[in-house]
C-alpha cells in the first residue's frame, strides 16, 4: 500500500493534515492512540475514531514477521511477509539500526549477490518500507534505517523518497540516521537534495577499476568510481554528512596493493568513510572473503596513508547473511521456513 492511498483512507474519514499526522506517528512508533495530552476523544473527529480499530488493522497488517534469527553479534536476520505472499528481508543491527529492502528482488545483477541472481520481481511501496520499520520496533528499538536490503533504491525513487520523509518526519528518525545506498544511479544526486528531508548517502564503489566495476555490477550506470565520488563529494557537502563508500572485499579481487593505491588515490582528502565490508559467502557463487588478517592489515595501511577507513562485518552472517539468502531458502521446496523464535 502506497503512502498516499494511507493518507487518502484517512482523509475519507474526515481527517485533516494534523489527523494525519497523529495516526502514522502512532503507527510507526507504536504509540497508542490515546496516549500524550490530546487524546482521541478531544482531537480526532468522531468519523475517525470510529474508523481506526479497521485502519489500525490494515497498517498492521501491510508487513507481518515470517521468521526471526537472531545472531551472537547482536544482529536479527528478519524474513518479512507481504500482504501478495512475497517476502523481502530486514535486518536489525546493533545499537537500534536496522536495514529495509526497497524491492522484492533487483534488477542490477551483482555478480556476489544472492538477490541479484533472481532478478526484479516488483517494487516494494513506500507504506511496505515504512511497515518494515513499524514491525522491526515490535522486536527492539530502531534509531536509525538503512536501505541496503533487497533491491536498488535509485530503482524505486519515489517510493524509496516517500518513505524517508514520513520516517523523518513521524517516524521520529533523524535525517542523517536515514541512509539511501546505491550504486551510483544519477538521478540519485539530482533527487536527493530536493526532498524535505535529506538522507545521508552510501555509493557501493568495490573497486577502483571502472572495467572491473562494469564485471561485478553489469547493470549498474556506466559511471567510473571517479565519477561516483564526485557526485558524493558534492552531495556531502551540501548535506554536511559525511559519504558512506561501501567496498565488499572479495578474496583476490578488489584487495590487492593496487586498489590500495587506488583508494588512496581517489579518497584521500574526500569527506567521506570508506567502510570495508568482508563478503558473506553464497553457495553456488566463486567469491569468498579473504583472510581476516588481510582486510585489517588494509585498514592498517589506509590509516596510515591518511584515508579513513572502517572494517564493517556484515551483520548475521552466521544465518544466510547474504541479503537474499534467508528468502531463497524459505521459497526453496525442500527447505520451509524456520519458525519464528520468539524475541
Amino acid at each position: 500500500m502506497q503512502l498516499d492511498a494511507i493518507r487518502q483512507r484517512l482523509r475519507s474519514h474526515g481527517a485533516m493534515p494534523l489527523h494525519e499526522q497523529r495516526v502514522l506517528r502512532d503507527w510507526l512508533q507504536l504509540r497508542p492512540h490515546d496516549s500524550g495530552r490530546r487524546r482521541p476523544q478531544d482531537f480526532l473527529p468522531q468519523s475517525l475514531r470510529a474508523a481506526l480499530p479497521a485502519i489500525d488493522a490494515e497498517l498492521q497488517g501491510i508487513a507481518r514477521l515470517v521468521a526471526s534469527h537472531p545472531t551472537e553479534d547482536g544482529s536479527a536476520r528478519l524474513l518479512v511477509g507481504l500482504a501478495d505472499g512475497q517476502t523481502v528481508e530486514s535486518v536489525l543491527l546493533p545499537r537500534g539500526g536496522l536495514c529495509v529492502s526497497s524491492q522484492v528482488g533487483c534488477a542490477v545483477g551483482c555478480r556476489f549477490c544472492m538477490t541479484g541472481q533472481g532478478g526484479l520481481v516488483r517494487q516494494l511501496t513506500s507504506g511496505e518500507m515504512a511497515a518494515q520499520v513499524a514491525l522491526a520496533r515490535t522486536q527492539r528499538t530502531v534509531k536509525k534505517v538503512v536501505f541496503m536490503g533487497m533491491g536498488e533504491p535509485a530503482h524505486n525513487l519515489a517510493n524509496v523518497m516517500d518513505a524517508i520523509a514520513l520516517l523523518g518526519t513521524e517516524g521520529n528518525i533523524g535525517h542523517k540516521n536515514l541512509v539511501f545506498s546505491t550504486v551510483g544511479d544519477p538521478r540519485v544526486f539530482e533527487r536527493l537534495p530536493q526532498g524535505p528531508v535529506k538522507p545521508a548517502l552510501a555509493l557501493s564503489l568495490h573497486t577502483t577499476k571502472p572495467a572491473l566495476r562494469e564485471k561485478l555490477l553489469p547493470r549498474a550506470p556506466r559511471l567510473a568510481p571517479q565519477e561516483l565520488v564526485e557526485l558524493g563529494e558534492r552531495y556531502a557537502r551540501l548535506t554536511a554528512y559525511p559519504v558512506q563508500y561501501q567496498w565488499t572485499l572479495l578474496d583476490g579481487i578488489n584487495d590487492g596493493d593496487d586498489e590500495i593505491e587506488g583508494i588512496v588515490k581517489l579518497f584521500k582528502g574526500r569527506y567521506g568513510v570508506l567502510n570495508l565490508i568482508p563478503y558473506n559467502a553464497v553457495p553456488g557463487l566463486e567469491y569468498r572473503r579473504p583472510p581476516m588478517e588481510r582486510y585489517r592489515e588494509m585498514i592498517r595501511i589506509l590509516h596510515r596513508r591518511g584515508v579513513l577507513a572502517k572494517l564493517r562485518d556484515s551483520a548475521a552472517q552466521e544465518v544466510d547473511g547474504g541479503c537474499g539468502q534467508l528468502r531463497a531458502r524459505a521459497m526453496a521446496a525442500d527447505a520451509p521456513v524456520i519458525p519464528l523464535q520468539p524475541a
